[in-house]
């Protein structure tokens, strides 16, 4: 897998994943709200995946969002169930 780099899109309330040729390669919307971050929801291009898209993404969307001094509330299967396996992050959670 090429370079990739995440960045925050607040205009449309998510974190992008895109490859170092500008490719969009996955998201993960998030809802704000007083203090928190809820994540609802998290996709992957199907010609990403298997590739550690979807952990390079949660990993610095959960990095930024912990910079910010918000809590997270994992509504999303994928960001919860990567929480679960990453302990360092089990803070984060509302």
């Amino acid at each position: 897998m090429s370079d990739t780099q995440v960045t925050k899109n607040d205009d449309r309330n998510r974190f992008e994943i895109h490859t170092d040729d500008g490719r969009l390669a996955g998201f993960t919307q998030y809802v704000a709200g007083d203090g928190v971050r809820d994540f609802v929801h998290t996709v992957v291009k199907d010609e990403f995946e298997g590739q550690g898209i979807g952990g390079k993404l949660a990993r610095a969307a959960l990095d930024q969002t912990r910079a910010e001094g918000l809590k997270v509330i994992a509504t999303c299967p994928f960001i919860k169930g990567w929480i679960g396996k990453h302990p360092d992050y089990q803070d984060l959670l509302a």
